[in-house]
């Protein structure tokens, strides 16, 4: 195997070193990161979380998420659109969710640019952002992952051009690999495909 390279996992397959910390992100690693997601809902959940994920680690985002979801409406940009204050004094005071005063005025302020937007709007622009994979080769080790690219630099610009807020080009790539606009599973990662 390749130093920084794919690992096995418990069941023998190669995978990226870091899906093979917790079983928390291996389960991540090989059903979400990396695949499709479509949808403005979906999208806007994905993008709230690598918001508050924003300078603590992804694994205290995984295991706080099913709280996220119950105090966040399940992500329905309509639903969070309309919360108020009591429901935002609520959500500074939900042990079940980061209580950060400012990704949760984000969120809420996020969802109110969103409701407004045609259906399909949030899911078009950030697939436009989309590079071609013919141009990106398989990364052989972590090392080859980048934390920021030019499409992520343009897809944080495009998003704060529209009112989105608490999203910058790291931001923005987190979300271009969790939402499979990027393929970066290592070259030889069971997960990769094609």
């Amino acid at each position: 195997m390749t130093p920084g390279g794919p690992l096995a996992g418990p069941d023998g397959r190669p995978r990226c070193p870091w899906g093979l910390s917790t079983e928390d992100y291996l389960a991540y690693h090989d059903d979400e990161w990396g695949r499709a997601v479509h949808g403005d809902d979906a999208l806007f959940e994905r993008l709230c979380l690598e918001a508050f994920q924003s300078g603590l680690s992804w694994l205290t985002i995984l295991r706080r998420r099913e709280g996220f979801r119950r105090a966040f409406a399940g992500f329905a940009v309509a639903e969070v659109a309309v919360f108020t204050d009591t429901d935002r004094e609520r959500l500074l005071a939900d042990e079940g969710i980061i209580r950060n005063r400012a990704k949760v005025d984000a969120t809420l302020a996020n969802a109110r640019t969103l409701a407004s937007w045609a259906p399909g709007e949030l899911d078009r622009l950030i697939w436009s952002h989309a590079p071609d994979p013919a141009g990106r080769p398989a990364p052989k080790t972590l090392a080859d992952v980048p934390a920021v690219t030019d499409e992520s630099k343009a897809l944080a610009k495009a998003l704060k051009k529209e009112g989105i807020r608490f999203v910058g080009p790291t931001t923005a790539y987190a979300l271009m690999q969790a939402c499979g606009l990027v393929n970066d599973h290592l070259e030889g990662c069971a997960a990769r495909r094609g």
